[in-house]
């Protein structure tokens, strides 16, 4: 009986052995076939690959990684059917589904494009001025109510809009589109609307043009870089006005050197928020925890472009960029090129259809003007170019100040925030007095004839 037993136990761990042993075999079999999948899909995906840099120039790689061409874009779009649907039985669509089918419609806009990398992506924010814009000027030029109501509400959309690109911290090409659409139209209507008019000669056009093209020249060098921050996981460079530092990662501890010191600072993290300490002293001011650099004196750090700036003065959406010290001198100087542009077409303009007139005069008192389309849509070109001349004037206003005062629009803020400025005019002017050196030492510093003379110890890098 006890022989039974064991022959019997014996059997069921034989079988156990060989049940585990044909799962084994099984899993061995599947990790095989796996291994086969993964190779033919990376052979796939390699092959994909080889297609998209050999893309028709109406082809291209949507957001699931698939290859489409544009004639098809407008099919297999279930959202956007659905929305459709919902939308004309009268029912609520959820946020969720119009949120993808404007990824859908933004990933499908696209223009062919015969440089071999197939069709480009369009940014949907540069249509509405494309469309709009005219739109709006062809009907404010029916009549002077219609007038008023467009040229009131322009800005007031347009602000709306910057409001709520500011408070979500996003990039959006509808500024530098809407500025250089009313750059290129406002040139058009006055070629074709005012010139036939007789009253500009050529050498007006001939200085208006220059004027035009001076302005687009004077942005295509603020566009460049505003002065970013460089660096890599090894080591950053960051100058001064005098001095030179070197900050790095060794064994887990950051550290510091001046350019002709022998021994590096050591840095060592505090465990709150990123902060590193330096002896003593927090990196509470020039640490950039996002950057995980060292940012010299009047540096920062813009969310919107998530990079440092050197003397970063503000992201203007007018541009799509920061303006920093690489680019504030060219972007005060496209501010008053423009400014000179846009008051030489306006006064040519009013010259032409109000003949006889004051330029102030023939902004506000013009009869006769609505009686013909012509000089109505004119007219009407006038006043959008006054409103936004008005704007930029008072920013390039602004500037100068700062400019004059040494400081920047982000130390305005930290100023205003901290309640260390001194407010002057009804706030037009701040005044902190932690880098003014006077009004004509200012101006040398920002246009580089001289440099700050104030010299920076490595205790105000922390």
């Amino acid at each position: 009986m006890w022989s039974h037993k064991c022959s019997s136990h014996i059997s069921r761990q034989g079988k156990d052995r060989e049940r585990r042993g044909s799962e084994w075999d099984l899993l061995t079999d599947a990790a095989k076939l796996g291994c086969v999948r993964e190779d033919r899909m990376k052979k796939k995906h390699s092959k994909m690959s080889d297609e998209d840099a050999s893309l028709c120039c109406c082809e291209y790689i949507n957001h699931h990684g698939e290859k489409t061409h544009i004639l098809a874009s407008c099919c297999d779009c279930a959202d956007l059917d659905e929305a459709c649907d919902r939308f004309l039985k009268g029912k609520s669509i959820s946020p969720q589904t119009m949120e993808r089918v404007t990824d859908t419609i933004s990933d499908r806009l696209r223009i062919p494009w015969l440089l071999g990398t197939g069709a480009k992506k369009i940014d949907i924010t540069i249509l509405p001025p494309l469309v709009f814009l005219p739109i709006f000027l062809h009907i404010a030029a029916l009549h002077v109510v219609l007038a008023f109501i467009i040229l009131t509400s322009l800005p007031i959309l347009v602000l709306w809009y910057y409001y709520i690109t500011h408070q979500n911290k996003g990039r959006t090409l509808f500024f530098l589109s809407l500025g250089l659409f009313s750059l290129g139209y406002m040139y058009y209507l006055f070629l074709t609307e005012v010139m036939p008019k007789g009253n500009v000669s050529f050498v007006h056009l001939i200085v208006l043009t220059s004027g035009l093209v001076l302005t687009l020249v004077c942005l295509a060098q603020v566009k460049k870089d505003p002065g970013y921050l460089r660096t890599d996981n090894r080591t950053t460079q960051i100058k001064d006005a005098e001095t030179n530092y070197t900050s790095y990662s060794l064994n887990g501890t950051h550290q510091v050197q001046q350019k002709d010191w022998d021994i590096p600072t050591k840095l060592h993290p505090s465990g709150h928020n990123g902060k590193l300490q330096l002896g003593h002293h927090e990196l509470n001011k020039n640490w950039c925890a996002v950057c995980k650099i060292i940012r010299p004196p009047r540096s920062g750090h813009c969310r919107i472009c998530a990079s440092c700036v050197q003397r970063l003065d503000h992201h203007c959406v007018w541009i799509n960029s920061c303006v920093g010290e690489s680019n504030h001198r060219a972007f005060i100087l496209t501010l008053f090129v423009f400014l000179l542009t846009s008051i030489y077409g306006i006064s040519l303009t009013l010259d032409t259809i109000c003949r006889g007139r004051s330029l102030f005069t023939a902004l506000f008192y013009c009869p006769g003007v609505y009686r013909e389309y012509s000089t109505a849509l004119s007219f009407t070109c006038v006043w959008y170019c006054t409103i936004v001349t008005a704007g930029m004037s008072y920013l390039f206003l602004i500037q100068l100040i700062n400019i004059s005062y040494n400081i920047t629009e982000r130390e305005i803020r930290f100023a205003l925030r901290d309640k260390t400025g001194q407010k002057y005019l009804c706030g037009l002017i701040i005044k902190t007095d932690e880098y003014n050196r006077g009004l004509i030492n200012n101006w040398k510093e920002f246009l580089k004839l001289q440099p700050n003379p104030a010299k920076i110890a490595i205790e105000d890098l922390v």
